[in-house]
C-alpha cells in the first residue's frame, strides 16, 4: 500500500466506503433538486406564458437601463473603494502611530460594520434624496476597509530584505513602497483584488432595499407588479434572467482579471535576449582578421 506524507492511501474496503458515500451524497442532492423542481412546476412556474413579457422592447429596453445604473454605480464605487483602500493601507504602514492608530480604527470598525446598516444609514441620514450615492458610500467604506487589508497584507508578506536593501542605499520610504514593494505586491495580490471587486459587483443589488432602480429593482418590479398568469407571479424566469445577467458580468471581470494577469507574467519575463553575431570566416584573411 503506498503511502503519502499527508495521509494514508485508502485501502480496498476505505475506496468501497467512500464510492458509497459518493453516490448516497449524489442521490441525495438529485433528490434535492427533483423535489425543488416538482414543487415549482406545481405552483405553476414553469408555464411558458410566464416569459411572454421578455418579449416586448419596452422591458428589454428598461432591463437595459437597470443594468446601466448597475455597472455605473459598481465603476464608481469601484475606484472609490481602491482610492479608499489605497489611503487605508498607507496609513496602517506609517511610521507615525498616531497614523496608524487611526486608520486601524476605520479600517476594523467598517469591516464589522453590516453592508447594509451602512446602506440603510446612509439612505436615511446623509443622502435621503440620491439613493445611488447611499448605496456608493455604503459600498465604498465596506468594500475599501477590505481592499486595504489585501493591500497591507500583500506588501507585509514580502521578504523584509528588500526594503532593508533599499534602506541601505539611501532610499526614502516613499521611494522604496512605490518602486519596489508595490510593483511586485500587486501582481500577487490581483486575484484577491478582483475577487473583492466581483463582491462589489454582486453587492450593488442590495440598492433594491433603499428603492434604488438597479439590476434587481428592475427585475423584482417585473416580477411583483405584473398580472399574474394564472394566479402565478413570474419570478422563476426572473431569476434565471437577472441571475444570469449577473454571473455573466462577474465572469467577465474574472476574464478581465486573467486577462491582464496574463500580461503582467509576460512582462516580467522580458524580451529574450539578442543571439550574439556570427563571424564571417569566409572571407577572413589567413592568419588575419576578417575583411
Amino acid at each position: 500500500m503506498s503511502t503519502s506524507v499527508l495521509f494514508d492511501a485508502p485501502g480496498p474496503k476505505a475506496r468501497v466506503r467512500n464510492r458509497l458515500y459518493g453516490a448516497v451524497s449524489a442521490l441525495a442532492i438529485v433528490g434535492l433538486l427533483a423535489f425543488v423542481v416538482y414543487r415549482l412546476d406545481k405552483t405553476g412556474q414553469f408555464q411558458h406564458s410566464l416569459w411572454d413579457t421578455y418579449q416586448y422592447t419596452d422591458t428589454q429596453e428598461r432591463i437595459l437601463e437597470g443594468l446601466l445604473t448597475t455597472l455605473k454605480t459598481f465603476a464608481i464605487a469601484a475606484v472609490l473603494s481602491l482610492a479608499l483602500g489605497t489611503l487605508l493601507a498607507t496609513g496602517r504602514l506609517s511610521d507615525h502611530r498616531p497614523v496608524r492608530w487611526a486608520a486601524t480604527v476605520v479600517v476594523e470598525f467598517f469591516r464589522a460594520m453590516p453592508l447594509l446598516i451602512m446602506i440603510f444609514l446612509m439612505s436615511a441620514a446623509v443622502f435621503t434624496t440620491e439613493p445611488m450615492w447611499a448605496l456608493i458610500i455604503g459600498l465604498t467604506l465596506y468594500n475599501g476597509s477590505v481592499q486595504a487589508e489585501i493591500f497591507r497584507s500583500g506588501i507585509k508578506a514580502l521578504p523584509k530584505g528588500q526594503s532593508e536593501a533599499a534602506y541601505a542605499i539611501g532610499l526614502r520610504k516613499t521611494q522604496v513602497m512605490t518602486g519596489i514593494l508595490v510593483p511586485q505586491a500587486v501582481r500577487s495580490m490581483l486575484p484577491s483584488i478582483i475577487s473583492q471587486l466581483v463582491v462589489t459587483l454582486k453587492d450593488t443589488a442590495l440598492g433594491f432595499i433603499i428603492l434604488y432602480e438597479e439590476l434587481l429593482f428592475v427585475g423584482k418590479k417585473f416580477a411583483s407588479q405584473q398580472d399574474p398568469v394564472g394566479g402565478v407571479y413570474p419570478f422563476i424566469p426572473m431569476i434565471i434572467i437577472f441571475g444570469s445577467i449577473y454571473i455573466l458580468l462577474c465572469l467577465a471581470l474574472s476574464g478581465i482579471a486573467n486577462w491582464i494577469e496574463r500580461r503582467t507574467k509576460r512582462s516580467r519575463k522580458g524580451a529574450p535576449p539578442a543571439p550574439p553575431a556570427a563571424v564571417n570566416l569566409g572571407n577572413a584573411a589567413p592568419g588575419g582578421p576578417a575583411a
